[in-house]
């Protein structure tokens, strides 16, 4: 038993993650393996949903299940609409070496992998991630790493991909121990999905591999509270036991988590595990993901129905990526403008002061 009174159960789950259309209908998750428009989007966009998030999953209602829906393919996801990217927040463009983007001057994204433990059907590097996506070698991690090394402006290493966390923990240990072992790092930041959909991988060694010198921060990608099982719980709590500093990134999405009740029964929960609420992502105009796209004045009036909801400790920030990479900046303040005589039309003004024209697109 932890500190939280969780105890794991992982025993009982089966260990195999389904990645076929075929798996997902021997588990009930799909009437059909043969439907034309997912077997073309599962030959685009890879699948995968661990036992875990299987057990979390309401068969009976798989419509309008808000597990189900982040990871079960829907063939909506063939319609493109002219203003959706392939990389909305504009990760090559700011990629001085593969593997690697350097947006802003004291931080750099690293992406060991983009292999995911799972893959989420609005996730805004789907074009990039799973085996149809791109691949990084072991020389692109030695040049980015050297990179690092020689740019010493830089103080935060974000690790994300793919999931850093589905590493081996011998990986894991070698890539952190070097980034710890350079003086101008002062933290690391680990964007991950693991301690959630796949916690049995958070065991002793892999425990152990995240130990270091310097503050390890772990950013959780969790959108509902059901995401937060028992055994996800334990896993977490290992985490925090550890001394990890726990916050959470969750994307708005329609039908899964845009009420004020599921809202506030995820920040809820996350502060009732030690995980701190830090972002809430507005939807970017990935491809193919307009059907979980709410409306920029939704979002805005829920965050206005949840603060009196909630304890101050439990408001996210709610932000925007401005497309192409140049920023991420709150909605909720002076740098989201209406523009007076468009209808769902916005300036977006970055940090510098420029402004952005941007359309709000949503289902």
């Amino acid at each position: 038993m932890d500190q939280q009174g969780v105890k794991s159960n992982l025993a009982h789950l089966p260990r195999r993650s389904l990645h076929r259309l075929a798996d997902l209908q021997s588990s009930a998750l799909l009437p059909d393996p043969h439907d034309k428009a997912l077997v073309q989007l599962a030959e685009r966009y890879t699948i995968a949903i661990t036992p875990q998030m299987v057990d979390a999953i309401d068969t009976q209602n798989l419509a309008t299940d808000p597990i189900a829906r982040q990871f079960i393919p829907d063939a909506r996801e063939l319609r493109i609409l002219p203003e959706e990217e392939s990389d909305p927040i504009g990760d090559y463009k700011h990629s001085p070496v593969k593997g690697l983007v350097h947006r802003h001057p004291d931080r750099v994204l690293l992406k060991p992998t983009q292999a995911c433990a799972v893959y989420c059907r609005f996730c805004f590097r789907r074009e990039m991630v799973g085996p149809h996506g791109d691949t990084i070698s072991a020389s692109d991690i030695e040049e980015a790493l050297a990179y690092i090394a020689d740019h010493t402006e830089i103080k935060e290493v974000i690790l994300t991909g793919g999931d850093p966390f589905v590493l081996s923990a011998v990986r894991l240990k070698d890539l952190l121990s070097r980034l710890y072992a350079m003086d101008h790092i002062k933290w690391i930041r680990v964007h991950t999905r693991v301690p959630v959909v796949q916690p049995d991988k958070i065991d002793a060694a892999f425990l152990q591999a995240l130990k270091g010198p310097k503050p390890l921060v772990i950013s959780l990608h969790i959108n509902h509270v059901r995401e937060l099982t028992d055994d996800a719980k334990y896993a977490i709590a290992q985490l925090n036991k550890q001394g990890h500093m726990l916050v959470s990134q969750s994307v708005l999405l329609k039908n899964i988590n845009d009420n004020v009740t599921a809202l506030a029964d995820l920040m809820n929960g996350l502060m009732e595990n030690h995980i701190k609420p830090y972002y809430l992502h507005h939807t970017d105009l990935t491809r193919g993901t307009s059907h979980f796209r709410v409306s920029l004045a939704t979002g805005l009036s829920l965050m206005k129905q949840l603060r009196p909801l909630v304890s101050g400790l439990c408001m996210p920030d709610y932000v925007i990526d401005i497309p192409g990479g140049v920023a991420k900046i709150p909605v909720n303040s002076d740098h989201v403008q209406p523009i007076a005589d468009q209808d769902h039309a916005y300036w977006l003004v970055a940090p510098d002061g420029t402004t952005y024209f941007y359309q709000d697109i949503a289902a």
